[in-house]
């Protein structure tokens, strides 16, 4: 197997790239009056973000830049993505965390929820309580946080909530999610489309565009064009099929997934919160309690912080099936003890069903490329 180098696009914008225009977008949408409201994660239901006539923008976390600062706060051995969020706000270098109305957390795990104590410090910070499981109690308790959170949004905004403009809110994001997920379905297609780099980074970016309908055309133009090419273009090449679960991997795009994409594999598909995880299910737009849709949709995104979380391995299994996986490769961040834990069970679900495994934890820093890149050889010379 030889190393080569990733075919992008022309226009193909890195994640930097995409991350520095949308900081002049938002600074033009703040001064014509925008609400924005800083969030993290995919459980934060941003419909209620929508139907309160703000933006929802994703946070600074991916870099290495700011842990220096944030290690004066926090412990050395904590995950680098809280690591990350933390830094960029003690040093004022995230403009998205600087243009936010106030910035809404949720208890995924231990490290958010203290690290959102200090947080507070510097912007307000919300936090929803997210319960760990998954069954009525949960359910009602969670349905009451989402009320809870439209009650905030109203509060500090003054303004009043119709049923009208969350189901509003509900269809443009259920339009969003059919079109990413679509997108990401390409990696179906064998041979692979397009670079799992490129699907990933496209994916990240596409949330500094800030304009829902317009990032929805950008991304079925897209899928449009890979999907024609394909078609008029198939080849007989193999390599192997690559799926890529575990943590957030933006943080870590660059020296793993295109390194092993550069190192002869094809990253084909994303089991992953950054992936296709909160897409697979749209909120019911049928449900009567527009608040039990919504609380049922987000309490079924299948992360770790879910005790059982037999769901994903569900999910696991048909990707498995559905993108041809040859192997799959488990991304843990340094001290994200809920996915080192849970790897024990992928780790037995994915070989007893003949697929190569490798699991690697890491952190956002370049120490260990070397070593990284030697395993990841390795790891596809078991798919020859």
């Amino acid at each position: 197997m030889t190393a080569s180098t990733l075919h992008l696009p022309t226009d193909f914008e890195t994640y930097s790239e995409a991350r520095r225009a949308g900081f002049l977008r938002m600074k033009a949408l703040k001064e014509a009056g925008a609400r924005v409201v800083g969030i993290f994660c995919t459980f934060v239901p941003t419909e209620l973000i929508y139907a309160a006539g703000a933006l929802p923008v994703g946070l600074c976390a991916y870099s290495e830049e700011p842990i220096a600062a944030a290690e004066a706060d926090l412990p050395r051995n904590l995950c680098p993505l809280i690591k990350a969020s933390y830094g960029f706000a003690r040093s004022d270098t995230c403009p998205y965390f600087y243009f936010s109305d106030f910035v809404v957390g949720e208890t995924t795990c231990d490290g958010k929820k203290k690290m959102f104590e200090l947080l507070g410090r510097y912007k307000e910070t919300y936090v929803m309580q997210l319960p760990h499981r998954r069954d009525d109690a949960a359910l009602a308790f969670w349905r009451e946080q989402i009320l809870a959170f439209q009650r905030k949004l109203e509060d500090f905004y003054g303004i009043s909530i119709s049923e009208a403009e969350i189901r509003t809110a509900i269809r443009r994001k259920n339009r969003e999610r059919r079109a990413l997920k679509a997108f990401l379905e390409l990696g179906k297609l064998n041979p692979a489309p397009m670079s799992g780099y490129e699907m990933g980074t496209r994916l990240d970016a596409g949330s500094f565009s800030f304009d829902l309908e317009g990032r929805c055309r950008e991304i079925e133009t897209r899928t449009a064009q890979v999907r024609a090419a394909w078609e008029c273009g198939k080849t007989s090449r193999r390599r192997p099929r690559l799926l890529v679960t575990g943590c957030p991997n933006a943080g870590v795009r660059e020296k793993i997934l295109r390194t092993v994409e550069e190192l002869g594999a094809d990253v084909v598909a994303f089991d992953t919160c950054n992936g296709i995880r909160e897409k697979l299910l749209p909120v019911d737009e049928e449900n009567p309690d527009v608040y039990d849709a919504l609380a049922r949709k987000y309490l079924d995104i299948h992360c770790s912080v879910m005790s059982p979380n037999d769901g994903r391995l569900a999910d696991l299994g048909q990707m498995l099936e559905e993108y041809a996986v040859d192997g799959v490769l488990e991304i843990v961040l340094q001290s994200c003890h809920t996915y080192a834990v849970e790897s024990f069970w992928i780790r037995q679900f994915v070989e007893a069903r003949g697929r190569s495994y490798l699991n690697l934890e890491t952190d956002y820093s370049q120490a260990d490329t070397g070593q990284l890149t030697t395993r990841l050889a390795a790891f596809l010379e078991t798919m020859e």
